[in-house]
């Protein structure tokens, strides 16, 4: 089985702090790791590499420091690794982003003379969150799709996607080829090791641009940023204390009732 994993160097969220004064993120000296979902994603794809067999190949949208993500990715598993690199991507969106990312697939199809037989990527990011860029390269590429996935295995022949819904699990098997967005997994991606990390810097990883991705042309996002801040909140709880529990009832009545909530 031939896989391809879409990931995203985000920063750090652990280490991000808030300006409470400016209202705003603070990401000077912030690190950058592989997006958590994506590193699911590509746990999703090694495990079924390693039982099928098969090539796995990662592909990233972003800078030139995304070359380390990608370089994670091949330190855990990962074949190939391909960056799509160019100025006019930088401030597209979630819808655009999945237009180039079909493209750039189809490109490296062509480039490796193979098929992808499965397009897995992280069900959102931790800096947008859109969870919108899977739906797009599945509609991008006319393939079904199955989103928020706990497990992905394979068993007598066929995918099967373990989802989770208000009343338990479904358990789905789309036609291959598709996309697979995914949540969670049973086992926690796995570590690389001194060894594959050294074998991984010495990979190359290739450049896509726009002049690489045929007829695909400059960006057109549909979304602009106005203003990004840090919602202002309130305290104004009320605490009932030293009251019976009768009483503490009654008053917390009359409160709802006087808030208009009740």
């Amino acid at each position: 089985m031939n896989i391809c994993v879409c990931v995203k160097q985000v920063p750090d969220t652990g280490e991000i702090k808030v300006d409470a004064a400016a209202r705003k993120l603070v990401m000077d000296g912030v690190p950058s790791i592989v997006n958590p979902f994506d590193t699911y994603a590509q746990e999703a794809g090694v495990l079924l590499k390693e039982k099928l067999g098969g090539k796995l190949v990662v592909i990233a949208m972003g800078p030139e420091e995304a070359k380390n993500a990608i370089k994670t990715c091949l330190a855990v598993g990962a074949d190939e690794g391909y960056l799509v690199l160019d100025p006019c991507y930088a401030e597209s969106d979630a819808m655009e982003n999945g237009r180039v990312l079909a493209k750039a697939i189809q490109t490296v199809e062509e480039k490796e003379g193979l098929k992808f037989d499965l397009i897995l990527c992280g069900n959102q990011s931790a800096d947008s969150g859109t969870a919108q860029v899977g739906g797009a390269i599945a509609e991008c590429l006319g393939l079904p799709q199955v989103t928020c996935a706990l497990d992905v295995t394979e068993a007598n022949g066929e995918l099967l996607v373990k989802r989770e819904y208000d009343e338990g699990y479904d358990v789905l098997s789309p036609t291959l080829p598709a996309v697979v967005t995914v949540a969670k997994l049973p086992t926690e991606p796995r570590y690389p090791t001194i060894k594959s990390k050294m074998a991984a810097k010495k990979k190359a990883i290739p450049v896509l641009t726009l002049a690489d991705l045929p007829n695909l042309d400059a960006p057109d996002s549909s979304t602009k940023v106005l203003e990004t801040y840090v919602p202002v909140r309130e305290k104004n709880g009320v605490t009932l204390k030293g009251m019976e529990t009768a009483d503490a009832v009654n008053e917390l009545v009359r409160l709802l009732d006087e808030a208009k909530l009740v």
